[in-house]
């Protein structure tokens, strides 16, 4: 078909792609990116005087001239043009015999489908020659478009009018548009139908400038297809400098613009730490605006296979909120479908498929009739949601790439969205719950406690905060194993939940306490309530075989008789749990002032037993142990004194209990039986008491340890004296703290021995060296056959396991006759001594040595 050329009249110049013309029209190679000459043709080779051997061996860089190949603005030149810049004009060029040569040139980045640019297209043309003008620079830019054919790029030239003369085979591949369709129509305004009205001026104002112009913009092809394009526009000027033509370059970006797009105002969103339905939102918002024809919907799966909307705009909530709570399967419509296969589903006709028989009602009337749900996975496969478009269409209905384009773009980002609200929801899981039993930690708790207190001022209610403590979880914990005792707590928490779920909160605290708090609808339904939770927590259970009987303890304050405040409440009901476990397992205790009182005024006195050991207001005086057979000292039991400077002498009732279980008085007698040997007196032990609490901690071995190596003592040269509570404390660390202080040569003895919980199969278990007769039998002697009786048995049970009995409290001749006939080896009491100070101790010991003769 025959090439027209420009008529008399000035009509538009009409370029006809068909004619058939030599390979070696013009001069064309193509560069690699890193600049090696990939091909050429004919033509080029000739005109730069090129061996046929030289391609695919020579880079661009050897064709420039030697001030120029190098030079920054050649390596700017050549960087722009692999960014997909296109450059057109005149330069200078070496041949093979290094002559110079002129050439106007074209260069054109080629692209492969994914937009990367894998090509460096050269058009070159004689500048020596002459410049071609009219028909001539028609038939250049015509042979131009001879190579532009080859390329998957669409590529139009325009007039200096911006009509259009030619458009590629690219150009009609991606729009739909022929040449003939195209000609004389303006492209921007064609394909760009939602720009602002100056965008075309700006850009007409810059190519008579002679500057290429760039823009990336949603176009519309043929059938209303749409596309997200990067339009490169480069000027041709003429002879005179003119703007004469356009040749533009128009890439599919869609993909990759969809994603960039998408995923900024997604990432704004999730950077703004927007919930995660409206992050999702957003992203429905946004691809609506893109594809106005469509509806989006997002869904989420949860670990159930249960639906639950989180985004869809333009969907009224009136059906989305009947979708909520609707279990995935092969029939539940579009998108419980495809959650259910793990694949898209296309329903083309809702009204008729099988797939909407059982919701169909709930959208036809909204006149949606096309559904498109795709699943969104994790990477392990795992279902997270849908990502769903619905249409309004009549007739066949076929998915366009450019919807297909959005849906892999939104289902890549809600799978993101929802990765991450995971990960805050599991980030807030660690910080709030605990992660062995899911209920909330204290942290939470209180938080949660604070809130009930408010709801129940505003509406005039009580509020029960109850304190509950497993009696002897670690008891249970060591001999059943650790992972039982996770799963008792397991249990337990669970039991916990059961008493909240009609109203209230519970969380755990550390080790095997929790607190639950709720609600009371009547004054008099505590004592009720508090009987059926431990009626419910306390049922036995079966954990590794075993029938586990559990036991609680509990301690109760009141809102807001008790307290007012959270933190008050909490602390004054775990002070009526100590109360509680006090009197034994499985009891309840209720706050009360006097617990508040008698809290308060031991830690005053604590604070104020302390201030008395730094000021040496304490002082511990040591009453002697006396071999009844010999006389001789067999060994010291200190016990504490304190003078208050206001208060005057404190009863050792009061402060004794509290100075044991502080561990005041270890150190000070280790102290001052040091001092004793260092002087030179004869202190054969000294004994000690330490209470239960004491026993609790794994660090007390340790600590004595510290204290007898400090003052240079041996282990034997200490005696521990223990409580017989010590045989049904139930803490778990009691008999292994026994069993090391034993371990390291301490010797232990079980004080007041008759008068507690005494058990024979407790007493062999434990490894202590004494007993000690309480004195309540001593003072019986005299008179109570049955005392006596008593003491003799108590003699022989500790004669039998190999233990030393020793009769405390004795005060007359009579008792120490008695216990002597009995047959006891050492006593201790006002007979012989009484409690004294280290200066009167010493003199005591000096009349001593005197009075006993020499073994």
């Amino acid at each position: 078909m025959p090439r027209s050329s420009a008529s008399q009249s000035g009509s538009v110049p009409q370029l006809e792609p068909s004619r058939d013309i030599p390979g070696e029209a013009m001069a064309f190679a193509e560069f690699a990116p890193d600049g090696t000459l990939a091909c050429a043709n004919a033509r080029f080779q000739a005109l730069l005087g090129l061996a046929p051997a030289q391609v695919g061996t020579l880079r661009h860089a050897q064709l420039c001239p030697e001030g120029l190949a190098g030079s920054p603005s050649c390596e700017a030149m050549w960087q722009s043009l692999c960014a997909g810049h296109e450059f057109s004009g005149v330069v200078e060029r070496v041949r093979s015999d290094g002559s110079s040569c002129w050439l106007e040139v074209v260069y054109a980045p080629l692209r492969d489908s994914e937009g990367a640019v894998t090509r460096i297209l050269m058009v070159a043309t004689d500048v020596a020659a002459g410049k071609p003008t009219g028909p001539a620079r028609q038939d250049q830019l015509w042979r131009l478009s001879l190579v532009a054919d080859t390329t998957d790029a669409a590529i139009v030239i325009t007039d200096a009018k911006s009509r259009v003369i030619y458009s590629n085979a690219g150009f009609h591949r991606m729009f739909g548009w022929t040449l003939r369709e195209m000609q004389g129509q303006k492209m921007l305004e064609l394909l760009v139908r939602q720009s602002p009205v100056d965008l075309f001026e700006r850009i007409r104002g810059d190519l008579r400038q002679g500057r290429p112009a760039e823009l990336e913009e949603v176009v519309t092809g043929k059938g209303g297809r749409r596309y997200w394009s990067k339009i490169i526009c480069n000027p041709v000027m003429d002879a005179d400098g003119q703007w004469a033509y356009t040749v533009s370059v128009l890439l599919d970006i869609t993909k990759t613009k969809i994603h960039e797009v998408l995923h900024d105002r997604a990432l704004q969103a999730l950077a703004r730490d927007l919930p995660l339905m409206q992050v999702l939102d957003v992203v429905c918002e946004e691809v609506e605006r893109l594809a106005p024809e469509v509806c989006a919907s997002i869904l989420q799966v949860d670990e159930q296979g249960l639906i639950h909307p989180l985004a869809s705009p333009s969907l009224p909530f009136s059906y989305s909120s009947q979708l909520d709570g609707v279990e995935i399967g092969p029939n539940v419509g579009s998108c419980g479908t495809a959650a259910w296969r793990k694949s898209p589903v296309l329903v083309t006709d809702i009204a008729t498929d099988p797939l909407w028989a059982d919701f169909k009602h709930l959208i036809l009337p909204l006149g949606f009739n096309v559904c498109w749900s795709t699943p969104i996975l994790q990477k392990d496969g795992k279902v997270l949601g849908t990502f769903a478009f619905y249409y309004r269409e009549n007739g066949p209905f076929v998915a366009s790439r450019f919807h297909e384009q959005l849906v892999e773009a939104c289902t890549d980002l809600c799978a993101l969205a929802m990765e991450r609200e995971q990960a805050r929801q599991r980030i807030r899981e660690l910080a709030f719950y605990d992660a062995l039993t899911g209920l909330p930690n204290r942290s939470l708790l209180e938080t949660q406690v604070a809130q009930l207190l408010e709801t129940a001022q505003a509406n005039g209610q009580r509020v029960a905060v109850v304190y509950v403590d497993l009696d002897r979880f670690k008891h249970i914990n060591d001999s059943l194993g650790h992972a039982t005792g996770d799963a008792l707590l397991r249990e337990v928490a669970a039991r916990i939940r059961e008493l909240v779920r009609q109203g209230g909160v519970a969380g755990r605290l550390p080790g095997d306490e929790f607190v639950v708090a709720a609600p009371l609808r009547a004054d008099d339904e505590i004592n009720g309530l508090i009987e059926r939770w431990q009626t419910h927590l306390m049922q036995p259970l079966r954990l590794a075989g075993t029938q586990v009987d559990l036991s609680v303890g509990m301690g109760v304050a009141m809102y807001p008789q008790d307290a007012t405040a959270m933190a008050s409440l909490l602390h004054r009901a775990e002070m009526a749990l100590h109360q509680a476990k006090a009197g034994g397992p499985g009891r309840v205790g209720f706050f009360s002032p006097e617990l508040s009182r008698a809290a308060e005024e031991r830690i005053a006195l604590e604070k104020a037993l302390r201030e008395a050991l730094q000021t040496g207001g304490l002082q511990l005086h040591y009453q002697p142990q006396v071999e009844l057979a010999t006389g001789r000292l067999r060994g010291l039991e200190a016990l504490a004194r304190w003078q208050h400077p206001e208060l005057g002498a404190i009863p050792p009732s009061r402060f004794i209990p509290l100075a044991e279980e502080c561990g005041l008085m270890g150190p000070l007698a280790c102290r001052q039986l040091a001092q004793w040997r260092r002087d030179g007196l004869a202190i054969p032990a000294v004994s000690v008491n330490l209470s239960a609490s004491n026993f609790h901690s794994l660090e007390l071995p340790a600590l004595v340890a510290q204290a007898l190596e400090r003052h240079g003592l041996q282990a034997p040269d200490l005696v521990v004296e223990l409580t017989e509570g010590i045989l049904l404390d139930s803490h778990g660390s009691t008999l292994q703290t026994v069993e090391r202080l034993h371990a390291q040569g301490v010797r232990l003895s079980m004080d007041d021995f008759g008068t507690g919980y005494s058990s024979l199969s407790y007493l062999r278990r434990l490894p202590i060296s004494e007993l000690k007769l309480d004195r309540s039998f001593v003072a019986d002697l005299e008179h109570a056959p049955t005392a006596r009786a008593l003491s003799a048995a108590i003699l022989g049970i500790g004669t039998s396991l190999g233990l030393t009995v020793v009769a405390e409290g004795v005060e007359t001749a009579a008792q120490n006759g008695i216990l002597q006939a009995q047959g006891y080896p050492v006593a201790q009491g006002y007979w012989f001594a009484r409690p004294m100070a280290p200066p009167e101790l010493e003199r005591w010991m000096a009349t001593q040595a005197a009075a006993v003769p020499a073994p």
